[in-house]
């Protein structure tokens, strides 16, 4: 059994294998940057698992056993491919360059985790493309900050596993973690802290552009959020105008929610809002800016639906569509605007009013919750999610009004309450992840008992790649 996550759409095993026992002689039918990029990404990762060593190009020994190919093909889309692994050697075939490198991960999951001297490959044909387009895992850098350097690891090890969407949650009650050139107390007040304490962070306009370009080489679409009206004391703090009593209040260390509000009808609230989504939008070439809109306890209603609307208009003029949690279907929704849901509050009004839906529900896919009651780490509000709970549920069924037509896709949130390192997100975010991305690009119907074999050889793999994974029982890790 090919112990590949996610599953390809369609797997012919064959009988032989090919012996790669160097790295040279890669054919290409293109040389636009992106095709050069993939080549020298194949090289990098490949060598980095198997130990190869690329050879000089005049070596005698050079073949060209290697191919990757752009072919027009609409039954492939923007992101499917073809591999095929023959005693003679590997082909890679798609319309993108998204699917290449999608190919590419598939491809380097075949390589065996620990490999001496040359790599035997399994005779195989692949063809492959996903169920979702939103393939989505979301990092909180607000609760606590992490590195730009910490984010670029996690963008690699998501990228293993066909994810194409990276949701930073940049500002919240304890944290404001992006530069606003124009708002500069944000940055130097409202980043000066975190849960429990500790000086906080945030990230420099270069810094994030930095991220950005990073995310879209491993072909990851970056969706930064600014969470309004509530979750908002980082800002009132650094800024009393946009509290309604305009004194500001102090920083907040802790982790209860739902008591901060922007002031909705102060006119400064919308200068400011358009001034920094204006400079994020400028500096995110991707189509999505997050508006937050959850748990706005202290927002009154009658505030909350005006405010929901002009925020909507402020994103929309900056040229980018806007998403909110499923809160934001109480108010009125544009047309485009995107609904997340993480508990079901206000998700029949927005389907009534036709909006689109990434799923992330709390109870099944929130990678801060605990695996179980000994976990050292997380919370449980929203119940304990072990491997099993994460991976086996339907999608187009999980609530009423949702079919799949209604489904961008799915993304799993880790909130950083509990979390201080990157050791402690692996530890989270592995092995449950690899479960959510088979369920966002695989075809329905995948069975836990099958999927669980497969990933019980994955110890080994998550170890090579330096891993801090979770052992879980659920799992008879090989």
């Amino acid at each position: 059994m090919l112990n590949l996550i996610p599953k390809p759409t369609f797997i012919q095993e064959g009988e032989g294998e090919f012996i790669l026992s160097h790295l040279n002689g890669i054919q290409a039918n293109s040389s636009k940057g992106d095709i050069q990029a993939l080549i020298h990404y194949f090289y990098d990762q490949v060598q980095a698992l198997s130990g190869l060593q690329r050879l000089r190009s005049d070596d005698e020994q050079s073949s060209e056993a290697i191919v990757l190919r752009l072919d027009p093909d609409p039954s492939l889309g923007e992101e499917g491919y073809e591999l095929s692994i023959s005693t003679q050697g590997i082909r890679m075939r798609a319309s993108h360059p998204a699917g290449l490198f999608y190919a590419i991960q598939t491809f380097l999951q075949l390589i065996p985790p620990q490999p001496t001297g040359t790599v035997s490959l399994p005779v195989v044909s692949i063809r492959d493309t996903p169920r979702f387009a939103w393939r989505g895992a979301m990092l909180d850098v607000a609760r606590h900050f992490f590195a730009v350097e910490d984010v670029k690891r996690f963008i690699d090890l998501i990228a293993h596993y066909k994810i194409n969407r990276l949701h930073l949650h940049l500002t919240d009650d304890q944290g404001w973690r992006i530069e606003i050139k124009s708002w500069p107390r944000l940055t130097e007040v409202g980043a000066s802290t975190q849960v429990g304490g500790g000086r906080g962070g945030y990230y420099t306009q270069a810094q994030y552009k930095e991220i950005v370009d990073y995310a879209r080489s491993r072909y990851i679409v970056i969706v930064p959020e600014i969470d309004t009206p509530g979750h908002t004391n980082a800002a009132l703090a650094s800024y009393a105008e946009l509290n309604e009593s305009e004194e500001a209040p102090a920083l907040y260390i802790d982790t209860k929610v739902g008591f901060s509000t922007l002031w909705i009808n102060g006119e400064v609230t919308y200068k400011f809002l358009n001034d920094v989504i204006g400079e994020l939008a400028a500096l995110t070439p991707g189509p999505y800016i997050h508006i937050g809109g959850d748990e706005a306890r202290s927002t009154p209603k009658d505030q909350y639906r005006v405010f929901i609307r002009r925020i909507q208009e402020i994103v929309i003029s900056h040229g980018k569509t806007a998403i909110g949690w499923n809160e934001i279907g109480e108010a009125e929704l544009l047309p485009g605007t995107i609904a997340q849901l993480w508990d079901g509050k206000g998700y029949e009004e927005a389907a009534r009013q036709g909006a689109k839906f990434i799923l992330s529900p709390s109870k099944k896919i929130y990678l801060d919750m605990k695996y179980n009651a000994s976990s050292p780490l997380g919370l449980d509000w929203a119940g304990l999610i072990d491997v099993k709970e994460s991976y086996d549920w339907e999608p187009d069924n999980y609530l009423p009004l949702l079919e799949e037509k209604d489904i961008l896709g799915l993304e799993a949130p880790l909130w950083t309450e509990t979390i201080l390192t990157m050791k402690d997100i692996e530890y989270m975010v592995f092995p449950r992840l690899l479960g959510i991305a088979e369920l966002a690009w695989s075809p329905k119907g995948q069975s836990w008992d099958e999927y669980r074999k497969r990933l019980a050889a994955y110890d080994k793999r998550m170890e090579a790649l330096g891993v801090n994974f979770y052992r879980s029982t659920e799992i008879d890790w090989e």
